[in-house]
């Protein structure tokens, strides 16, 4: 039987290799993310895998339009056993001193409320079959702050870490579990966002997009009586 798998920001990083893993896995995937010609791109990438990927553009930060999307994976899916929230954000004018109204929102809406819609779109029928894995791809900024990450990003990690403690203590009896991963420094699009670009030589120092989504997919497959709260991964 195909299982079904739901991935936020399926469109590049660590959403995109997850989903691709998970499709040549066999799993049938819903590729989320804001842009729809690179979740188009994904799902062209997964090659004769791409008929299990459900393309489905939404603005995580919008509860209804999470709505919406849920019901397209219930269409074309049925239940959902895994949701991977992978999406986020950060702004180059990051700092306390420079940071604006809208840049601060933007990355709670994305990084944080985001996680809690999509959560609450697909934890019902999780708990109501007694059987579901929840991702939150967070960041070891949600562990400890750093001028590097700026405040926004760093409350936004914070909460994420919170709210994934939260569906551990409130429904593992229920058969739902949720996992933490806490990566260091990854190479990918994020980086061109920070105030200094790293260069070359520092990318090839960092972990790869691959590197976390296979840390994802073990998460996954370990037996559901087994529960990995949280994972901290950073480059050697």
């Amino acid at each position: 039987m195909t299982k079904t798998a739901v991935v936020t920001g399926a469109g590049s990083g660590v959403g995109r290799s997850v989903a691709l893993k998970l499709l040549a896995e066999g799993w049938n995937v819903t590729l989320v993310g804001r842009r729809e010609d690179a979740l188009r791109e994904t799902a062209s990438l997964a090659g004769s895998a791409s008929g299990r990927a459900l393309v489905c553009p939404t603005d995580i930060a919008e509860a209804q339009a999470v709505h919406r999307m849920a019901q397209s994976t219930d269409k074309a899916h049925g239940d959902v056993e895994v949701l991977v929230n992978a999406a986020g954000t950060n702004v180059p004018q990051r700092a306390l001193e420079v940071l604006s109204q809208p840049d601060y929102e933007l990355m709670l809406n994305t990084n944080l409320h985001g996680a809690y819609h999509c959560v609450q779109a697909f934890l019902p029928g999780m708990r109501s079959r007694g059987l579901g894995t929840i991702v939150n791809v967070i960041s070891d900024a949600g562990k400890q702050a750093s001028p590097k990450a700026g405040p926004g990003y760093v409350m936004s990690k914070f909460g994420l870490a919170g709210l994934t403690q939260a569906i551990n203590a409130e429904e593992r009896g229920r058969g739902v579990r949720a996992i933490g991963i806490f990566p260091g420094d990854i190479d990918t699009p994020l980086l061109d966002r920070r105030p200094v670009v790293p260069d070359a030589a520092a990318r090839s120092r960092m972990m790869k997009p691959e590197d976390i989504a296979d840390c994802v997919l073990f998460c996954i497959r370990l037996p559901h009586h087994v529960v990995v709260e949280e994972m901290i991964v950073r480059p050697r």
